[in-house]
C-alpha cells in the first residue's frame, strides 16, 4: 500500500516510522523549516528530519497550493495519513486517495476535538488520555473513528504524555491501515452530545496564581509547554515552574513561599504546591533545591505575573 504522510512535530514521528516500516511511504508533506528551540537558525521539522534520514521525498508546505496538490496526485497513493500536520485540508486532499484520508488525533473522540487535546485533558483532570484513528472530514475532527488507545495521565507532563500517545497512535494507525486494506475495518460515528473542544492554550491561562487552588495550579504546571509555560514571580523575579506536585505536609499561607531543607512550597488558596524543578528567567532549568539556595529572607512572597 502506497501512503502519503502529512505531519510536522515530534508527536507525528512515531507514526511516520511505523508507516515506513510497514508500507511504502511515497511522499511526506510537512511544514517548512522554522526557528525552533533556543537557537536562531532555521531547523527542519522533526518529521522532515526523520523522512530525510530514511530517504523519503519531502515537500514543505504551509498550505495546499495547486503545485502541492499536483505533486500529491502524481504519487498515486492508496491512502493519506495525517498526524498533527498543522493545516486545514481541502476537499481535494480528502478525496484524492481511493482509501481516503485518516488522522491520528491525540484524544479519545468525541472528547477534545481541536488544537490542544492533551493539555486540555490535563487541565480538566481527565484520568485517561489517548488517541483516535479517524476519517478526516471537512468539519473539525468530526469524522468517524475506527480505533482508539489510551493511557493513564498520572503525573506525566504534557510533553511526556504527548510522546506516549504518539507511540500508541503509531501502533493503532498500522493496525487500522491493515484493516482498511483488507476491507474489514469498522467505523464508529461520534456521539455529538458528548463533544468537547480543546481550544488553543493561551499564555494567560497558564499563569500561576496564589488565589487559586493548589490542584488548579499543579495542573497548569503539568500542562505547561514552551509555547504556554506555567509562570509566576517569586521574590519579584520571574520563573517558570517546570515540575510541581500537591504538597501534603507543608502548610503554607496563600502567596507565601516556604523553604525547608531544600524543599520549596508555594502557598495557594487551599494548600500548597511543592516545586520540583524550575527555570528562572535568563537561566537554565534547575532542581528546586539548587534554586532554593538563592532564596533569601523570611518573608518571601510569590505572585501572578
Amino acid at each position: 500500500m502506497r501512503v502519503i504522510f502529512m505531519g510536522t512535530p515530534d508527536f507525528a514521528v512515531p507514526s511516520l516510522c511505523a508507516l515506513a516500516d510497514a508500507f511504502e511511504v511515497a511522499l511526506v508533506i510537512t511544514r517548512p523549516d522554522a526557528v525552533r528551540g533556543r537557537g536562531k537558525r532555521l531547523e527542519p521539522s522533526p518529521v522532515k528530519a526523520e523522512a530525510v534520514s530514511r530517504g523519503i521525498e519531502v515537500i514543505e508546505a504551509n498550505r495546499m497550493t495547486p503545485e502541492v496538490l499536483d505533486a500529491m496526485r502524481a504519487v498515486s497513493a492508496d491512502i493519506i495519513c495525517v498526524a498533527a500536520y498543522g493545516c486545514i485540508l481541502p476537499d481535494a486532499v480528502l478525496e484524492m486517495a481511493p482509501l481516503g484520508c485518516v488522522n491520528v488525533h491525540a484524544s479519545l473522540l468525541p472528547r477534545w476535538r481541536g488544537a490542544a487535546p492533551v493539555q486540555r485533558a490535563i487541565l480538566a483532570g481527565d484520568e485517561r488520555a489517548g488517541v483516535s484513528i479517524m476519517r478526516v472530514v471537512s468539519a473539525l475532527d468530526a469524522g468517524a473513528y475506527c480505533a482508539q488507545a489510551s493511557c493513564e495521565v498520572g503525573d506525566m507532563t504534557s510533553a511526556e504524555l504527548m510522546a506516549k500517545i504518539g507511540e500508541l497512535g503509531a501502533d493503532a494507525l498500522i493496525e487500522s491501515l491493515r484493516e482498511i486494506e483488507a476491507g474489514t475495518v469498522t467505523w464508529a460515528e461520534q456521539d455529538e452530545s458528548l463533544v468537547t473542544y480543546a481550544h488553543k492554550i493561551e499564555k494567560a491561562e497558564m499563569k500561576l496564581d496564589p488565589a487559586d487552588d493548589a490542584l488548579e495550579n499543579a495542573r497548569r504546571v503539568q500542562a505547561s509547554s514552551d509555547a504556554a509555560p506555567a509562570r509566576c514571580a517569586v521574590a519579584g523575579k520571574g520563573v517558570r515552574i517546570m515540575r510541581a506536585t500537591i504538597c501534603e505536609d507543608m502548610r503554607t499561607a496563600a502567596g507565601a513561599v516556604e523553604v525547608s531543607h531544600g524543599r520549596v512550597a508555594l502557598g495557594c488558596a487551599d494548600g500548597a504546591i511543592e516545586v520540583i524543578s524550575v527555570k528562572p528567567d535568563g537561566k537554565r532549568e534547575m532542581e528546586a533545591s539548587a534554586w532554593a539556595a538563592g532564596l533569601r529572607g523570611d518573608d518571601i512572597a510569590w505572585e501572578r505575573v
